[in-house]
């Protein structure tokens, strides 16, 4: 490549501005658009909510309350968000926005992608329209720009554990506000495991009372021998209120995002053993578990522990609205079944090969259930052993093999491996110099290098992938702004991933313009792990 063509390359690069997720397609305009007190956002009926979400938005920094109407007087400056049928191949998140020095056009087929134009809009002004309080001094213009834009994946989301350390909820009505920003559209919320219960169920009220908390916790990572384990002593637990979950389940849905729930079994259960010991093999008392890593106890197979989380689902279904409703179904050891009289008489009754049928029969209760309520089983790809649920769909975490193994036999798969997706392991291969994590190394250009769609995969198969999301397992990350730490800017590379067509990606360009993305988090309070030098 000549120096001049290099050259050209960069300019042009410098003129796409500083959004993340870089947009499908973008057109440089001449001239501004400047906010002042007159202009008016003009919405269709149908988006007036999303006008004033962006009424709101922009009143904070600006100090201008700006009307939001149908319609405005000719002449006056506007920012229109209206639907347009003719967008319809863009589909239901696809956006166009138009910026000249007298209005700004938002277009868009379905609500979604007119949200998501707003969401850019926003990154096309100074950082300082994120601050809380008026800022003066501030030219508030939007440069002028084309911009026709639709994701790549239709599933783009962050998952959060909050059973292994609680979370308060203004944390994850932050974590959702961030995800939006970033035009991601799930929220996998991880409330129950070993160490926690997290979520109220009116009928069984001690799965909270006593599930959600524990005396305390491990220091560091566990030794092999358990006898050389070392604890905080300080109590640890809390759990949301079905109102809270009213609450953040609302504020989701009015950004676009859905919340998927995680209600694990049969595996990483004993907050719900402890709380209620029948559930268990041995009809042992138990304490919420206070160590970290895969622990044995696992519910039995019978026929009340089936009514038992049936139930359980019956209420989750009622308080999250969305589709998909995940089961878990991961690091299920079945030593205890292997030694149960009931497991060993289902086995045999049922004519099953092993535990895993075994463990493959309780998810199909779960699946057809969830199914005759309008519901999709989603399950880690361990629910592949055994035989897989008819309707289930497969997040694939240990590497990509299990969400090949899915989409070849029809099933959606959404990929989230550890190799690329998981927020937990360390961004720095100088370890001693980063906070403690539960190992591996994912640094920045590792995440933005992830590709979903494994080559292996046919194009009839490939359209079985979903998308992707990244995990935050939190055993040792034991607070919001730690959770911030890990999870930012690692998320912002793979929203690009998952957004952005593959052609348009390029990582000088993206870090290019996170430079001004992370002044967005930093006024935003996000304590963002800062670019390596």
């Amino acid at each position: 490549m000549s120096m001049l063509a290099a050259l050209a390359i960069l300019l042009a690069s410098d003129s796409i501005p500083a959004i993340v997720p870089r947009p499908a397609h973008v057109t440089p305009q001449p001239g501004a658009f400047t906010l002042r007190a007159g202009t008016v956002i003009v919405t269709d009926r149908a988006l007036r909510k999303v006008g004033e979400l962006l009424r709101d938005y922009l009143f904070p920094a600006t100090g201008l309350r700006l009307g939001v109407a149908t319609a405005a007087p000719a002449g006056t400056p506007a920012i229109s968000i209206r639907l347009d049928s003719t967008l319809a191949r863009l589909g239901d998140e696809g956006y166009r926005l138009d910026v000249s020095r007298s209005r700004v056009a938002i277009r868009a087929y379905r609500a979604a992608g007119a949200f998501y134009g707003i969401e850019t809009l926003r990154q096309l002004l100074p950082p300082a329209i994120f601050r809380q309080a008026e800022m003066a001094g501030v030219a508030w213009s939007v440069p002028g720009i084309a911009i026709e834009d639709l994701p790549r994946f239709a599933w783009r989301g962050v998952h959060l554990d909050v059973a292994r350390h609680f979370m308060p909820k203004e944390f994850v009505k932050k974590l959702i506000d961030l995800a939006a920003l970033h035009k991601l559209n799930r929220f996998h919320w991880h409330l129950t495991d070993d160490q926690g219960w997290r979520l109220e169920i009116k009928q069984y009220p001690r799965l909270t009372q006593v599930g959600a908390w524990r005396p305390q916790t491990i220091i560091g990572r566990p030794d092999r021998d358990s006898t050389k384990w070392r604890f905080d002593g300080q109590p640890h637990g809390g759990f949301y209120t079905q109102d809270d979950v009213r609450e953040i389940v609302a504020y989701a849905r009015a950004r676009f995002v859905t919340i998927v729930p995680e209600i694990e079994m049969p595996g990483h259960s004993q907050a719900a053993i402890a709380a209620y010991p029948e559930l268990g093999n041995r009809g042992d008392t138990l304490p919420v578990w206070m160590g970290w890593g895969v622990d044995e106890n696992i519910l039995n197979p019978g026929d009340a522990t089936v009514r038992f989380y049936q139930n359980v689902l019956t209420e989750v279904m009622a308080l999250f609205p969305g589709r998909w409703i995940h089961i878990g179904g991961d690091e299920a050891p079945k030593t205890q079944w292997k030694a149960s009289p009931l497991a060993q008489t289902r086995i045999r009754e049922l004519g099953l090969k092993d535990e895993d049928e075994l463990q493959s029969w309780f998810t199909h209760r779960m699946d057809e259930f969830l199914t005759a309520h309008g519901r999709t089983l989603v399950g880690w790809d361990e629910i592949l052993q055994g035989g897989l649920a008819p309707n289930a769909v497969v997040m694939s975490w240990r590497g990509v093999d299990g969400g090949i193994a899915a989409a070849q036999a029809g099933h959606d798969v959404v990929m989230a491996p550890g190799s690329h997706t998981y927020f937990d392991h360390y961004q720095s291969a100088d370890t001693v110099a980063e906070p403690l994590a539960i190992g591996g190394y994912l640094p920045l250009d590792t995440v933005y290098a992830f590709e979903p769609v494994p080559p292996a995969l046919t194009a009839s198969e490939a359209r079985h992938v979903l998308g992707a999301q990244g995990q935050l397992w939190t055993e040792y990350v034991p607070d919001a702004k730690r959770a911030e730490y890990m999870v930012f800017p690692r998320v912002c590379a793979l929203a690009e991933v998952l957004w952005t067509p593959p052609e348009e990606r390029d990582y000088g360009d993206f870090t290019r313009r996170l430079v001004t993305h992370l002044q967005r988090l930093a006024v935003l309070d996000v304590n963002y792990r800062p670019l390596a030098n």
